[in-house]
């Protein structure tokens, strides 16, 4: 009998990261307590150094927490070496970046391919997915393309499939719209819509208000804690 997933796709549980600047050491994320649920859509705000970065990194495991713990679809990441957390990144975790971080040698396919090079036992059906997800974001006859041969909005949208293709229980986004133009941008924050709107769960950083309140609940970061949450009265239709 299959056990039921966690509720809880996140829990940081006194969670605090720390750097040393020279003789100083900076409280990157100061005590953290948070819990992020299945098929949840949140933003995350703050000005610069509040800890919304450090906080993007912990959440998607290219950083680890100087004390207390991160469990990860009730996984406890503190007990994992480099190698079992990143095959945990690649199964569990989808990223997009503002700047896209696509390979410029790769075409559209094996760019979206990516993610699944990095685990012990790719999908059989990972080709198949990847050439339903270019359809799905609009890519489906570009998949020959390489990246200089894209508008920034067609990158984000390869970033987006690439995200997808392990299916992962959280996609992570940083400043996902931030160089594109206005009505790229609504296209992609629409195309977010549609993946809440099939349970997906999303957390994502921006800077702009009329982006975030496109999700379910706002976390407002300063001095590396949670200053506040917001739950949004109605946040399906906000639009800029």
């Amino acid at each position: 009998m299959t056990a039921e997933p966690s509720p809880n796709v996140v829990e940081l549980r006194g969670v605090r990261r720390t750097y040393r600047m020279g003789s100083e050491i900076v409280n990157a994320i100061d005590g953290v307590d948070l819990v992020f649920r299945r098929g949840e859509y949140w933003s995350i705000m703050g000005p610069s150094g509040s800890g919304k970065s450090t906080m993007l990194n912990l959440l998607g495991c290219l950083d680890r927490p100087s004390e207390g713990t991160y469990l990860l679809g009730g996984e406890d990441t503190s007990l994992l070496d480099d190698d079992a957390l990143s095959e945990l990144r690649s199964r569990r975790l989808g990223f997009i970046f503002q700047s896209y971080n696509l390979i410029p040698q790769l075409d559209v396919l094996d760019n979206i391919l990516v993610p699944v090079l990095y685990q012990s036992s790719p999908p059989a059906d990972a080709e198949e997915r990847a050439r339903h997800l270019a359809g799905r974001v609009g890519l489906g006859d570009r998949i020959s393309h390489r990246p200089r041969e894209l508008s920034g909005g067609q990158m984000q949208r390869v970033a987006i499939a690439r995200a997808l293709v392990n299916d992962p229980d959280l996609i992570l986004a940083d400043e996902a719209t931030g160089n594109l133009d206005s009505q790229t941008s609504i296209e992609i924050l629409d195309l977010f819509d549609e993946l809440h709107a099939e349970g997906k769960t999303l957390i994502f950083v921006t800077h702009e208000p009329h982006v975030a309140a496109r999700a379910e609940r706002i976390l407002e970061m300063g001095d590396g804690k949670v200053q506040r949450i917001t739950e949004q009265a109605d946040f399906h239709g906000v639009r800029p």
